[in-house]
């Protein structure tokens, strides 16, 4: 892909932020411009993180500018909006390649860059990391500065206040910036979203507000002064408030779109001391209209014609799982009065837009708090309530000890819809769900489900959500294949596989969605093909069955070998006494890099072609 540097005369001089800070002042806005329509340029031809980017360019430009980058430390909470960092910190002309295999990572990654302080991926880190490298440049002496970057919808997450409530304890010098675009991903929930309702709704700000209303309702111009005056009042007093309890010296909202008095402001704020908060108020999307009307649609983008005024149509295809789940949670809704859907800040990728809206009454978005959902779905069990939580693989890891001790611990009938379990794609590492099934069997009391098609996903999610304990259906991001559902009311007998085709000498316990692949592998050795269904409890009669009948027994499962279904059974083997063979497949010991799905299955060498392989390999 090329883009005509000609047409940015000052970004195509800037390689670094060295030459970034060459500038004078009054060149900033330009260059803003200029990175903002190169961002437009690059990810409409390459797609991408989108709409993040776009609202955060002039901040970007500001921090690279009063800050020594990289000797002052610069922490981007999440990374989805760090597109336009990389493009001014010598990553211009690869841009292009980012969230493809071999290309730039998707976030802000210490391996790639200097510049990037911390690898991130996930919500609400950036300001404890700030914390931790503030106390270390305070011990280093040499007057290194720290500021982290995190958004509104970050700061809904439990962590955020847990480090803002550390900083302004230990009082070390940092600052952290508020960038207010009233979004995460999805629109922001809770109370703390509307500028601390509570607070608001006090008796000294309510009394003030409404005895100033009495006091001066007849006379029009000054009660329209005093309704600015509100709104002044909401915007500044409250926030400042807050995070001055905290320890914090509070400045803003300010404009986030204005370069210079960014450049200004936080030229200022540099060389104070002590914890600074700066509250910036930005528009996600910013500068290219169709992204500032739909921020959600243009977060994460395919390539588009920028001219058009809306994104590609992608071709019709079958339903992804997420859709199979949110379908079946509005068929379940109807049938079933006690049903609690709780989601942290994922409607849209967890398939729940049409529930939230069919159902609001049984929907319950807990913004970036995923501790707080699986308690949440505890309390509401206990309440007589039937809780399902959809959530993504590698978010529930943050969930852990709740779904050990609020929820396995007392047995409690949660369901847990489980997104994007094995290999995700373009996100890398942190989004890889590679984890879920090692991290889960060891839990007592859980039943674990892994289905092979959409039609064992919907069984499973029945299945579990009619069970009196813990459940989990652990299904992968991408689309099904085209088979016909069951019935809302149709189940299966818990820890009873599936038996699809009868070989000899080689059976295949598959756990998952690499059934597909899994037949072909049958089919090139003649070999045995089980279809688990159950990770926990393993149809045990059946392994023995196998382990009797055949010589070599193959695992496959697309999640870590250390700890997952396939060690479950190693266990139950060796706890039997049976001497016998055991191949397990599955992700590596190693963090798995990003790339399609497709592309990274083939190089693990769990396509049909690379099991066959291993397994030939394995028997010699």
């Amino acid at each position: 892909m090329t883009i005509n540097l000609n047409d940015y005369p000052l970004l195509s001089n800037i390689n670094s932020p060295d030459d970034l800070r060459q500038l004078n002042r009054d060149q900033l806005p330009n260059a803003s411009d200029e990175l903002r329509r190169y961002l437009l340029n690059s990810v409409s031809k390459s797609s991408g993180h989108f709409a993040s980017g776009l609202g955060t360019i002039e901040l970007t430009v500001a921090l690279h500018y009063v800050y020594n980058t990289p000797f002052d430390h610069l922490i981007w909470d999440v990374g989805h909006q760090a597109y336009p960092h990389k493009i001014l910190t010598g990553r211009r002309d690869q841009l292009h390649t980012i969230r493809q295999k071999d290309g730039l990572h998707p976030f802000p990654w210490r391996e790639e860059s200097e510049y990037d302080v911390l690898s991130v991926g996930h919500s609400s880190t950036s300001i404890s990391a700030a914390l931790g490298l503030a106390v270390a440049a305070e011990k280093e002496g040499k007057n290194r500065k720290v500021v982290a970057v995190i958004g509104d919808g970050a700061m809904t997450a439990g962590m955020a206040f847990e480090a803002l409530n550390h900083a302004g304890d230990i009082h070390k010098d940092m600052l952290v910036i508020l960038n207010d675009n009233e979004m995460s991903i999805s629109e922001n929930v809770g109370a703390l979203n509307n500028h601390l309702a509570k607070l608001l709704s006090g008796s000294f700000y309510t009394g003030f507000r409404e005895g100033s209303k009495r006091l001066l309702n007849n006379i029009p111009p000054i009660k329209e002064l005093a309704s600015r005056a509100e709104e002044h009042l909401k915007g500044m007093v409250v926030p400042s408030t807050f995070f001055e309890e905290l320890g914090f010296n509070y400045i803003g909202p300010i404009d986030g779109h204005d370069v210079n008095g960014l450049v200004e402001t936080i030229t200022n704020m540099r060389n104070l001391k002590g914890p600074q908060i700066l509250h910036i108020a930005t528009k996600k999307g910013k500068g290219y209209e169709a992204a500032e009307q739909d921020p959600i649609k243009y977060h994460a983008v395919p390539k588009f014609n920028p001219s058009d005024t809306s994104l590609p149509k992608s071709a019709p295809s079958l339903p992804t799982y997420s859709k199979i789940f949110g379908d079946w949670l509005c068929d379940m809704a109807q049938t079933d009065d006690k049903l609690a859907a709780i989601t942290p800040a994922m409607r849209e990728g967890s398939g729940m837009v049409e529930f939230s809206q069919r159902f609001p009454e049984k929907y319950y978005d807990v913004a970036i708090a995923e501790q707080h959902a699986v308690t949440f779905a505890a309390g509401l069990a206990i309440g007589g309530h039937n809780a399902v939580v959809a959530i993504y693989s590698s978010f529930l890891q943050r969930g852990y000890d709740q779904l050990i001790h609020d929820i396995a611990i007392q047995n409690l009938p949660v369901l847990f819809a489980i997104d994007r379990a094995g290999i995700v794609g373009a996100d890398g590492p942190t989004h890889q769900g590679a984890f879920d099934l090692s991290f889960m069997r060891c839990i007592p009391n859980l039943v674990i489900m892994a289905p092979s098609d959409e039609r064992e996903c919907r069984l499973m999610l029945s299945t579990g959500h009619k069970l009196d304990k813990p459940a989990a259906v652990r299904y992968p991001r991408g689309n099904g294949i085209g088979v016909e559902l069951p019935e809302i009311n149709e189940t299966l007998e818990v820890g009873k596989a599936n038996l699809i085709t009868k070989g000899e000498k080689i059976a295949l316990l598959n756990f998952g969605t690499m059934l597909g692949e899994a037949k072909q592998v049958a089919e090139n050795l003649n070999a045995t093909l089980v279809d688990m269904r159950f990770v926990k409890p393993l149809d045990e009669t059946l392994v023995i069955e196998l382990a009797t009948s055949h010589d070599v027994l193959v695992t496959i499962e697309d999640n870590a070998i250390a700890g997952g279904a396939g060690s479950g059974v190693n266990e139950f083997l060796l706890s039997q006494g049976k001497a016998i063979k055991v191949l397990n497949i599955g992700l590596p010991d190693q963090f798995i890099k990003h790339g399609t799905q497709a592309e990274i299955h083939q190089e693990l060498g769990l396509d049909a072609q690379g099991m066959t392989a291993k397994i030939q390999q394995f028997v010699g």
